[in-house]
């Protein structure tokens, strides 16, 4: 079965054609074709409560070319999902419709909770080694929500989305680059609050094992393994020591915009927002370490994340 799994967030659109195949009860997926682009739909969201005309532009021209993509490579089935941008905005019919004649497929805006077990079902294909006592908490940094799930190799035991993301954050708090002090502070308040909601429904003190995922997340894993260029490959499951990745954190967040600019592994799509998400990530990496009294002490970074789960679940 060949299924095509598209991912339209806050900050980018993503496109996933893969072949689907199945053994001993257990799906696998083999990629054709990825693709992504940053388009910035949640621009102004946090703000107006209103997506934009020119967002909408931008992620209506990525949405016809990766409609040809689909026609060219045979889809049998396609399935489009819509995060936190839409969720937040008054006139996402807007958005339902355009996508709908260009890919003829109707967006889902899901809930943060079905995205969160989405997340997790594609990011443990990152996380190896892992034993049916493991608890992995997923952490999928977005640009306008973050999910965070827990759950054992086989099931979620809990999840819950929070509005912290690295394009909110930087549209409601930082104008500068790098951050000031106080723009600092006001950011890792809101982390430190929604980190607080998080935990009256995730048991972070059950977690043996972090793996992060999204844009934000791999970046500044590329940061912290000294990449001249951005490697999937080498990103990909990728485990390193929580200090060394919040040590790139904050090397990110005390850049300027030119410095961030030259960094070969940098996406320039994220060159504006990198510094907030860096802050979201840092944050949530000693949340977790603090939770499990210091027992949790290395990330997990994934490649494989919601994009994987979406794909999955159309074969499922």
């Amino acid at each position: 079965m060949r299924v095509a799994a598209i991912d339209c967030g806050t900050n980018s659109i993503r496109l996933l054609i893969a072949d689907v195949k199945g053994k001993d009860g257990h799906l696998e997926l083999k990629d054709r074709v990825r693709e992504m682009r940053i388009v910035r739909l949640g621009q102004g969201v946090d703000a107006t409560g209103w997506l934009a005309e020119a967002a909408l532009e931008r992620t209506f021209a990525a949405a016809e070319e990766y409609a040809r993509l689909i026609t060219k490579h045979k889809v049998d089935a396609v399935r489009f999902v819509a995060t936190s941008a839409t969720r937040d905005a008054g006139n996402r019919q807007v958005f339902v419709d355009g996508i709908r004649s260009r890919l003829g497929v109707t967006p889902e805006v899901v809930s943060g909770d079905e995205e969160a077990a989405l997340s997790f079902r594609g990011a443990l294909n990152a996380a190896a080694g892992l034993t049916p006592d493991d608890r992995v908490l997923v952490v999928d940094l977005g640009g306008g929500s973050t999910e965070c799930v827990l759950g054992s190799p086989d099931h979620v035991i809990a999840a819950r989305s929070v509005d912290v993301g690295c394009v909110r954050m930087t549209e409601r708090h930082l104008g500068s680059n790098p951050p000031t002090e106080e723009q600092q502070r006001l950011v890792l308040r809101d982390v430190d609050e929604a980190m607080d909601t998080v935990a009256r429904t995730v048991p972070l003190e059950l977690t043996t094992r972090l793996v992060g995922v999204a844009g934000t997340v791999t970046t500044v894993s590329a940061m912290a393994m000294g990449l001249s260029r951005y490697d999937e490959d080498r990103i990909n499951g990728s485990v390193l020591g929580s200090d060394v990745v919040i040590r790139a954190c904050r090397d990110l967040t005390g850049m300027t915009r030119e410095e961030r600019a030259e960094l070969g592994f940098m996406h320039e799509g994220r060159v504006d927002v990198i510094g907030a998400g860096a802050l979201v990530w840092r944050r949530i990496i000693e949340r977790v370490s603090d939770a499990t009294n210091g027992r949790v002490s290395t990330v997990t970074a994934s490649e494989h994340d919601i994009l994987d789960g979406i794909a999955l679940s159309l074969a499922a």
